[in-house]
């Protein structure tokens, strides 16, 4: 993921990456064939000393060290999601950033789309109805998916697993849509090694106006990945397939709205790059603030431990 972000920073034209650190020289030297402008520095403190905005895309509890050190030295900080698997940790991350008064939000990517800002809308003015709830369906044949195997920690319980690695961005979405959500019941399935990550989930959440939302996550079998999130409406009712193809059903089939774009990760980082630039001069954006993402860690972390 930091390798993507490093591409689509340099196509950006308020961004200019100039330094970056891995602890894995392997991936320092891809990231540099991304970016040979930048310096490949010697270690994080100096990679972020050479920047006026540190990107973290790395797992949650180095994350959490390694933003405070950038929110100390006055950086503003992008963090990817999740905020962190310890809530107290989290929790103590947040007011310290928020102390810092240094810009700062979560890489939650449905944050700047398209999809989410026209559902909002069509949600607001009318056009869905009564919002009944929201359907959240997520399958992969195998976990973590090819593009993310070089992130090992991904398969295991201490850090990865779908449930933060996926869900959480759906619940975030959720949120931005309902409002609040508490958990009535969850049930994860672990393997019998039980460092291993959750195979299955099947949950509900609700609302304090009782609306709906119903979470299936499962790993196995031959097929294509499957990660859709329905929004249920009395009049109408939206679905967004694989993070950004919007479409609408008034009780027939699901109908995509707009032609998806060539490439939808561009679209989508261009977008969340935008309103990241809002976000360092103090303008009012879009993306996910960390009270947000903190909410959703601590749906995430009770329904794994459920």
């Amino acid at each position: 993921m930091g390798r993507r972000m490093l591409e689509h920073m340099g196509r950006h034209e308020s961004f200019v990456p100039v330094s970056m650190w891995d602890p894995d020289p392997e991936a320092c030297q891809l990231a540099h064939s991304i970016c040979p402008s930048a310096e490949i520095a010697t270690n994080a403190a100096a990679a972020m000393a050479e920047s006026d905005l540190v990107y973290l895309a790395c797992p949650p509890v180095p994350r959490h060290a390694l933003a405070l050190a950038a929110a100390a030295a006055g950086k503003a900080v992008f963090l990817e999601k999740p905020l962190g698997v310890d809530l107290a940790a989290s929790a103590n991350l947040v007011q310290s950033l928020q102390d810092a008064g240094v810009p700062a939000a979560v890489n939650f990517t449905q944050a700047a789309g398209a999809a989410l800002a026209n559902i909002s809308e069509a949600a607001d003015n009318g056009t869905l109805g009564e919002i009944v709830g929201i359907d959240i369906i997520v399958t992969y044949e195998t976990w973590p998916r090819e593009w993310q195997k070089e992130a090992d920690w991904l398969r295991f319980r201490a850090e990865g697993g779908m449930t933060r690695e996926v869900l959480s961005h759906f619940m975030f979405f959720s949120e931005r849509l309902l409002g609040p959500l508490e958990m009535v019941f969850a049930h994860p399935n672990y393997p019998a090694d039980r460092s291993l990550c959750e195979t299955h989930l099947f949950a509900r959440l609700e609302t304090p106006q009782q609306q709906v939302v119903s979470i299936f996550a499962s790993v196995g079998g031959v097929q294509p990945d499957c990660q859709q999130v329905t929004i249920k409406g009395s009049k109408k009712s939206r679905r967004v397939s694989e993070f950004s193809l919007d479409m609408e059903s008034s009780g027939g089939p699901f109908v995509l709205l707009e032609e998806a774009p060539t490439d939808r990760r561009a679209v989508a980082l261009k977008a969340q790059l935008d309103e990241l630039r809002l976000c360092y001069e103090g303008k009012p954006h879009r993306l996910a603030s960390l009270p947000e993402a903190l909410r959703v860690q601590m749906l995430v972390e009770k329904m794994l431990a459920s």
